[in-house]
């Protein structure tokens, strides 16, 4: 599976623990940026290159992506807005589970100013984990999704 992930100057600290974390677990993330500390970087500009990926992969679902800004939020609504992106913010072990299972997310948006490194990685193991569980009530709900994504093009 590949995995892309981007951070703002607020998730850049937890961005670089979280690839850190990837690569020990055997993956290859994709680094969006921002590569260096700059207190004034926009989230827009690293969540819209990622979902453009992420929108891209979504065919085949062989990938996944992590997004970190302060409050989840705005990292959140960028991504959103690509088709076949489906981000949520992860602010629990449970939450994130049933966003998986049930929603099959394909972005996790982490709020660095509300989690702490040990609670975003146990955030980010269940996500990476968990399969969708593939159930036709789940199916149905994700392809009206998808229809909402074609009328509003």
């Amino acid at each position: 599976m590949l995995i892309y992930i981007a951070a703002d100057h607020k998730g850049f600290r937890l961005k670089n623990e979280i690839i850190g974390f990837l690569k020990q677990q055997g993956y290859d993330p994709k680094d969006f940026g921002n590569e260096n500390y700059e207190e004034g970087d926009d989230y827009p500009d690293f969540a819209e290159k990622l979902s453009r990926e992420i929108k891209l992969a979504a065919v085949t679902g062989e990938a996944r992506g992590i997004l970190i800004c302060g409050s989840g939020a705005g990292m959140n609504i960028v991504a959103n807005k690509f088709e076949g992106v489906r981000a949520t913010i992860g602010f629990s072990t449970d939450q994130v589970f049933d966003a998986r299972q049930e929603d099959d997310i394909n972005v996790l948006v982490l709020a660095s100013s509300f989690l702490d490194e040990n609670k975003a990685m146990e955030i980010l193991k269940v996500f990476l984990k968990t399969p969708f569980s593939g159930e036709e009530r789940h199916k149905r709900r994700i392809e009206k999704i998808k229809r909402i994504e074609l009328v509003n093009d």
